[in-house]
């Protein structure tokens, strides 16, 4: 059964405001506790989509990997049983969210490797404006028809960024924090200069009751389509329903 927690009502207005916010001390130890099991196993057991990827020789991997859930049993109890679901309901203001994936993020000590800026929405073969995704690192991007049709980098300002130019929303978290953002949502992440820390984190990803399946001219990341077609509801096997409000 799916877990419910209170989020008030200016916080959700935050998230449709600024397309990103931050929901402090949602999920119990223990719920942090399973993650951290989930990922250990998938770290030891990566899937065909796992990188490890190094900025320069000798220094520290990054790790990722993605859609995993179906044998990682602690993946799978977090997502049908955990707040994860109906707190991206309420974001997203969705009567019904289904599970898109989850994506394993790993920066051992000393990576250097940055996660450049972007947007998801171009990566995923989905339309719709109720997506979310559940993790870090965020500024707003303008929302526009052109979105739809741009690459994973294309027009966004990189150069103003680091400049300062735009104001970055950026937060200290904690175990049970959690970051909730839009799909066009600009984030990016440093590198990792701990010495002896791993920076890891799981990302899940839902689709609200307006995403549809979609094509694009370029390879998407995750390529899975549950065996729909472009402008069916992306509602599947593949992607199943886990929270509806009726």
């Amino acid at each position: 059964m799916v877990a419910e927690v209170e989020i008030q009502a200016e916080v959700v207005e935050q998230y449709q405001r600024d397309g990103a916010v931050l929901v402090k001390s949602v999920f119990s130890p223990s719920w942090v506790n399973k993650v951290r099991d989930g990922i250990m196993k998938n770290l030891e057991k990566p899937s065909q989509y796992s990188e490890r990827l190094v900025a320069k020789e000798g220094e520290g991997t990054y790790f990722d990997d993605y859609c995993n859930w179906s044998w990682i049993e602690e993946f799978r109890d977090y997502v049908f049983n955990s707040p994860a679901s109906y707190l991206a309901a309420t974001f997203m203001k969705s009567s019904e969210v289904s599970f898109y994936h989850e994506h394993v993020l790993n920066k051992e000590p000393g990576t250097s490797k940055r996660t450049p800026w972007h947007h998801d929405q171009a990566y995923y073969p989905i339309d719709g404006e109720k997506f979310a995704s559940e993790m870090n690192y965020i500024i707003k991007e303008e929302r526009g028809e052109k979105d739809e049709d741009q690459k994973c980098f294309v027009d966004i300002p990189i150069q103003d960024i680091e400049a300062g130019k735009w104001p970055l929303l950026q937060w200290e978290c904690e175990p049970g924090d959690v970051i909730i953002f839009h799909m066009k949502t600009v984030h990016g992440a440093p590198g990792n200069t701990s010495s002896n820390t791993h920076r890891r984190v799981l990302s899940t990803r839902w689709l609200g009751d307006d995403a549809v399946l979609a094509t694009r001219p370029w390879e998407v990341s995750p390529p899975i389509t549950g065996g729909l077609k472009p402008g069916q509801r992306a509602v599947c096997d593949t992607f199943p329903i886990v929270y509806s409000s009726e």
